[in-house]
């Protein structure tokens, strides 16, 4: 190796987080003597196990237990909260916005690498609607997944209270858009669980709520294949959920959805869910970029044209060489996330070491999804499976995947005590207005409006 290597990983997700836990345990003995140094630049000081929030959202997990501490795991890592804003790979350094940035009164740090891993993630994808940023949430943080929960059982608690039947309507009248993993499996979380929760409250019925699920094309979870995307469909209609195929959400202002099919809908919540989109830092980069904006890469996951620079997951376009099939990518989810992120830590420590670099040939396993409770669809292996041995294969896959045996066991716990005991039904929705109460005893106007978070408060 060279007198010093300095790694920098901008991203704190699955593959940020898998690829710093790679390379600090295939660099334990540089590190120790000093030869290395491991930077993570993250915006939030855990990994989100994104595949858990419609359960953490439906109460059967601890918000706490979605989430891995970084500093814990990644132990000999230096762990920086911020933002990466610009990465310059020609002078080898990454201009990062830290939570001190402001306070300052500098336009961030620059933090200097010989070996950049890039690994941002993506946001969600949105588009031009009206009403939409005002009204609208989405589904890929733990905060907003405990958000969504409270938010949804406070609508009950207004239906509940009132007389006024266009209220009542509105309050029980829950918009999701898109028809992919995250979309699917929140709706039918929260339908499971407010559908639970009416039998707390003496006037409100499950039949009283209206579900209703916005999908651009004519399919939804596509990833699970055209017959249990069908299957998915007639078991969501089933309990009474209005999916509406080829249909667009076209307004939410005045808190009306109003839909590509002419209908019109009063509704308090809109959980937009209609995709994601490479993580804005990749344009501020001088790295180069296919037509969708995100990094072409190699099948040795190295940026294509840019020695010293890696990248998997959301942010990059990796060749599926398994394919068959020219110019094939691997598509960016969780399943190739994981299994690259080992591959692109190993490959690092190669290229150090001078070593030849391992190809990344992962062939797609399959799919499977929650429904609710005791309810899923699975296709794995080409083998498809619905109802319950779907939903026990999805609680049963994810369990091995997530991160550390403490959060194994802690997850295990708790749905061994959830099926001992009854659900726990309530909502904190104060949580998000921590002040108020205080403003208001202390002659102050309470303040409506979240604290400066862009994230929300949990």
């Amino acid at each position: 190796m060279k007198e010093r290597a300095r790694i920098l990983v901008v991203g704190g997700g699955y593959v940020g987080m898998y690829t710093a836990l790679r390379l600090q345990r295939r660099l334990k003995r540089e590190l120790g003597r000093g030869e290395a140094e491991i930077t993570v630049v993250t915006p939030d000081p855990y990994m989100t196990y994104q595949p858990f929030l419609p359960e953490a959202a439906a109460g059967a997990i601890s918000p706490r237990h979605v989430v891995v501490p970084l500093r814990r795991v990644l132990d000999r890592c230096r762990v920086v909260i911020g933002e990466a804003t610009a990465v310059d790979h020609a002078a080898r350094t990454a201009t990062v916005r830290t939570p001190a940035t402001e306070e300052e009164g500098t336009d961030g740090s620059r933090i200097e690498y010989d070996e950049l891993v890039l690994a941002p993630g993506s946001v969600a994808r949105t588009l031009p609607i009206p009403g939409l940023a005002d009204h609208a949430v989405g589904f890929k943080t733990v905060e907003e997944a405990i958000g969504l929960r409270n938010h949804v059982l406070e609508q009950m608690d207004i239906a509940s209270s009132t007389r006024d039947p266009a209220v009542r309507d509105a309050a029980l009248t829950f918009v999701f858009v898109g028809g992919g993993y995250a979309g699917v499996e929140a709706l039918g979380e929260l339908e499971d669980m407010a559908r639970y929760a009416t039998r707390y409250y003496h006037n409100v019925r499950p039949e009283d709520m209206k579900w209703i699920l916005v999908e651009a094309s004519d399919r939804i979870l596509p990833e699970v294949g055209e017959e249990m995307g069908r299957y998915t469909v007639t078991e969501l209609r089933r309990r009474n959920i209005d999916v509406r195929l080829e249909t667009r959400l076209d307004s939410c202002a005045d808190r009306v959805a109003v839909l590509s099919d002419g209908s019109r809908f009063p509704t308090r919540t809109v959980v937009w869910t209609a995709g994601v989109k490479p993580h804005p830092v990749l344009a501020a980069t001088d790295l180069p970029l296919n037509e969708r904006g995100r990094l072409r890469c190699t099948a040795e996951l190295a940026v294509d044209g840019a020695p010293h620079a890696w990248a998997a997951g959301d942010a990059a376009a990796v060749p599926d060489v398994t394919a068959g099939e020219e110019g094939r990518q691997c598509a960016p989810n969780a399943q190739h996330a994981l299994r690259q992120a080992r591959v692109l830590g190993d490959n690092v420590v190669h290229s150090l070491r001078g070593e030849p670099l391992e190809t990344y040939d992962h062939k797609y396993a399959g799919s499977v999804a929650s429904l609710g409770l005791h309810k899923g669809v699975a296709q794995v292996y080409g083998r498809k499976l619905k109802g319950y041995p779907a939903w026990l294969m999805h609680r049963t896959y994810h369990l091995s995947r997530v991160p550390t045996f403490n959060r194994k066991a802690r997850v295990a716990a708790e749905w061994t005590l959830a099926g001992l005991f009854k659900r726990e039904i309530v909502s904190l929705g104060s949580l998000e207005h921590p002040r108020a109460e205080f403003e208001l005893a202390a002659g102050g106007k309470p303040s409506q409006d979240p604290p400066h978070n862009p994230k929300g408060s949990s």
